[in-house]
C-alpha cells in the first residue's frame, strides 16, 4: 500500500485509454487546442447541435496549425444532430420555472419563450407522449451543470400542445435546449436532412476521421449513414460510432455493434431513460460486448464537474478509473472542454488517471 503514495512515474507509452476533446468557445484558439493536444487529446469532436459549419471551419483551421506546432496527430471526429428535439428561446433571456408550477410545450415556433411556454422545433410530441411521462429539458452541454435543467411531468395533451407539471426548480440560459422524452420514441430520421448536409459539405472538406451518428436506434441507422458516406468519394473509409442514448438503441445493441465500427454510451441520456442503480450495469455490459467484438467502447460524463473547478470530485476520479479497468478504449469529454474553465487541465487529470491505471499492477493482473 505504502507503494501507492509515490510519485507517479512518467511512461515513454501514452495511456491506452484515448481521450476525445469537444472543442468550442473556451477551446477554439491554438494556443488552446494545442495544449490540450499536448495534455492527450487525440480526437477533435465537433458537435454540430450547436454552432454553425463556418464557427466549427474556423476551429478546425486551428487544429490544423495546432497539430502542426505540436507535431502530434489529432483526429477529427463530426457528432451529428440525429432526432433531438429542442426548445428555442429566441430572445436568449433567461428563462425561469418554478416548482410545481404549469407550462406548455408548443410547436408553434413563433411564439416567445416564456416562464409558462416553450416552443419546439416538433410538431409530433403530442402524439407521442400521454398523461404522467416524464419529460427532461436541459442545457447540460453549454453548462456542464443539471441544475440548469428542469423535470417535467406531463399533465395534459390540448391538440398539438403538450401541458407539463414542473417537478423542479431551474433557470434555463441561452437560446437552445435539449428536450427528451423518457422511454418514448420520436419519429424522426437518426441522420437528418441537416446532417447529410454538414457531412457533404463541412465533412468532405475537412475528410473527418470519424462520425458520431447521435441516437442511433438500429443497425438499419448504420447501415443507411455508411450508404450515405460511401458516395462521398473520401468519406468512405471513415469510422462511424453509434452511438447509444435510449432505451430503443440499448435494445438493439447487439445488431448495432456488428454493423458499427465503435459504440459511444451516452450516459447522459441514457441516465434519464434508465433507473441510476441500471446505468452501472448497462456500461459494464456493453464497454464488455464491444471488447469482445474487437470494437471501441467510449464512454461519456465523467467529469461533469471540472466545467466549473479544477478538480474532478472523487466519485469522478474513481468513475474515470473504472471505466479504464472496466475496458473503455476512450472517454469522451463534453462541456468540460466545450465550455469549461479548465479545457486543458481536464483532459490532463484524466489522461494522467487514464495512464495511472494503464500502468498499474491491478490493471496487469485484471487483464485476460
Amino acid at each position: 500500500m505504502a507503494s501507492i503514495l509515490e510519485p507517479s512515474k512518467r511512461s515513454f507509452f501514452p495511456a491506452m485509454t484515448k481521450i476525445v476533446g469537444t472543442l468550442g468557445p473556451r477551446s477554439r484558439s491554438v494556443g488552446v487546442i494545442s495544449g490540450c493536444i499536448t495534455a492527450g487529446m487525440c480526437v477533435a469532436r465537433f458537435d454540430f447541435s450547436w454552432g454553425d459549419a463556418e464557427f466549427h471551419q474556423e476551429t478546425v483551421e486551428n487544429l490544423k496549425v495546432a497539430v502542426k506546432s505540436t507535431k502530434k496527430l489529432c483526429a477529427v471526429m463530426l457528432d451529428t444532430v440525429g432526432p433531438e428535439l429542442q426548445v428555442l428561446n429566441r430572445s436568449e433571456h433567461p428563462i425561469s420555472l418554478q416548482v410545481d408550477s404549469l407550462v406548455v410545450l408548443t410547436p408553434n415556433q413563433d411564439k416567445e419563450a416564456t416562464s409558462n411556454l416553450l416552443p419546439l422545433n416538433f410538431g409530433g410530441l403530442s402524439k407521442a407522449v400521454k398523461k404522467g411521462d416524464t419529460i427532461f429539458i436541459g442545457q447540460y452541454l453549454f453548462t456542464g451543470s443539471e441544475t440548469t435543467s428542469v423535470w417535467l411531468e406531463v399533465t395534459e395533451v390540448d391538440g398539438e400542445d403538450v401541458v407539463c407539471l414542473i417537478k423542479n426548480s431551474a433557470t434555463l440560459a441561452g437560446s437552445l435546449y435539449t428536450l427528451h422524452v423518457s422511454q418514448i420514441r420520436i419519429d424522426l430520421p437518426t441522420l437528418t436532412d441537416k446532417d447529410k448536409e454538414v457531412i457533404s459539405t463541412w465533412g468532405v472538406q475537412n475528410k473527418i476521421d470519424f462520425l458520431s451518428l447521435s441516437y442511433t436506434r438500429h443497425a438499419e441507422d448504420v447501415r443507411h449513414a455508411r450508404e450515405f458516406l460511401s458516395k462521398l468519394g473520401d468519406l468512405n473509409q471513415t469510422q462511424i460510432f453509434a452511438k447509444i442514448e435510449n432505451i430503443e438503441g440499448l435494445n438493439h445493441f447487439d445488431e448495432i455493434l456488428q454493423e458499427a465500427d465503435g459504440i459511444i454510451l451516452s450516459r447522459g441520456n441514457l441516465g434519464i431513460d434508465l433507473p441510476p442503480e441500471k446505468v452501472f450495469l448497462f456500461q459494464k455490459a456493453a464497454v464488455y460486448k464491444c471488447n469482445m467484438a474487437g470494437k471501441p467502447a467510449v464512454i461519456t460524463r465523467v467529469v461533469d464537474s471540472m466545467t466549473d473547478n479544477l478538480r474532478p470530485t472523487r466519485a469522478e476520479a474513481t468513475d474515470v478509473a473504472n471505466a479504464v479497468l472496466d475496458g473503455s478504449d476512450a472517454i469522451l469529454l463534453g462541456a468540460e472542454t466545450l465550455r469549461g474553465l479548465y479545457p486543458v487541465e481536464t483532459i490532463s487529470t484524466v489522461n494522467k488517471i487514464c495512464a495511472e491505471v494503464s500502468s498499474s499492477l491491478l490493471y496487469v493482473a485484471l487483464l485476460p
